[in-house]
């Protein structure tokens, strides 16, 4: 079964996705929306000459694909993503999939009104060892902490510093550390443990209204939880999730490739698997999945995960005093 793609946004991580695409049976390119028809011919003519629209509406009404990945900036996401799903198209939205957790659940509602799959681009959850991870928790015991971070130096803050707000600074896009990176950290642990009871978060705040790094705790009735996340600093220490019998030492939770249980006797057991492909190509493959099985919600990126998550992001971002235009109705 082919699924026709469309395409919304057409920068780094749409090529990125594409490249990811090429490497499944299912999937073919069929339409791409831009704001100019200059580029998005330049763009469509890398991918065989899809049809390209620079009207979104006109685009939505046409029967030329079955699907659409949403890259756009986080704020059109919502209204983009609500739009195809009007028209009964299926949606990979990427992370994350909404400004605040009204906006998600204005789309989860949308998305089951019309019978078509919503479903958050958000990779490192359905990489390989990611599975590994959740299928291996049993062995540490008793879960007592996860801990996870992702903190690095953004080529664009350089430019912030003389006086150039980049999208990636710029509230009106609803962008900034916790979205861009914080996301990272908090999807695979509410995938793994829930929603928590409760969210302490601080950080700092720009100029220009976003985030530049922040950490939060989370408590959870026996655990907690505590992420790191940053654009304005490196970090570069592992991943862990920490049992009474062992800790799991994941090297990346934004990509997880490398993953050793560390046992109290002192005994080290390396449980990765070997990833066969793009890392963004097993979210294509889930969602295709899903889609040829007449499937509209996932097991693992799922919409009450995504809502959970939306809604984490929000108390952390109401504690450190980040609000963005599309908070506002």
């Amino acid at each position: 079964m082919m699924i026709r793609f469309a395409i919304i946004g057409t920068n780094w991580i749409t090529e990125r996705f594409l490249q990811a695409a090429q490497e499944t049976e299912q999937f073919v390119l069929t339409a791409v929306y831009s704001r100019t028809e200059e580029k998005g011919k330049t763009f469509a003519a890398k991918y065989n000459n899809p049809k390209v629209y620079t009207d979104l509406e006109e685009m939505v009404s046409s029967d030329q694909f079955d699907a659409v990945y949403i890259a756009s900036p986080n704020s059109f996401h919502a209204e983009q993503a609500i739009l195809c799903m009007n028209h009964g198209k299926h949606v990979l939205c990427e992370k994350p999939m909404a400004s605040n957790a009204t906006e998600m659940q204005e789309m989860i509602n949308v998305a089951k009104d019309n019978d078509v799959l919503l479903m958050e681009a958000l990779k490192s959850t359905l990489m390989p060892n990611f599975k590994i991870m959740k299928d291996n928790l049993y062995k540490l015991g008793q879960v007592r902490r996860y801990f996870a971070g992702y903190c690095q130096y953004s080529s664009r803050y350089d430019a912030y510093k003389q006086g150039n707000v980049l999208n990636a600074f710029n509230p009106i896009y609803s962008n900034g550390s916790l979205m861009d990176l914080g996301i990272y950290c908090i999807y695979p642990m509410v995938a793994l443990f829930g929603k928590p009871d409760a969210v302490h978060a601080v950080g700092v705040m720009l100029s220009s209204g976003v985030d530049g790094e922040g950490s939060i705790v989370m408590k959870y009735n026996d655990m907690d939880a505590v992420v790191m996340h940053s654009k304005i600093s490196d970090s570069y220490l592992p991943a862990e999730i920490q049992g009474e019998n062992g800790t799991m030492v994941i090297d990346k939770i934004s990509q997880p490739y490398d993953v050793k249980i560390h046992y109290r006797d002192g005994t080290i057991e390396d449980i990765s698997q070997p990833q066969l492909h793009e890392s963004m190509y097993y979210e294509i493959q889930e969602f295709m999945r899903l889609l040829t099985n007449g499937k509209r919600d996932g097991s693992i990126n799922s919409l009450a995960t995504s809502l959970a998550v939306a809604q984490v992001m929000e108390e952390t971002r109401r504690q450190i005093g980040l609000q963005y235009p599309a908070d506002i109705t």
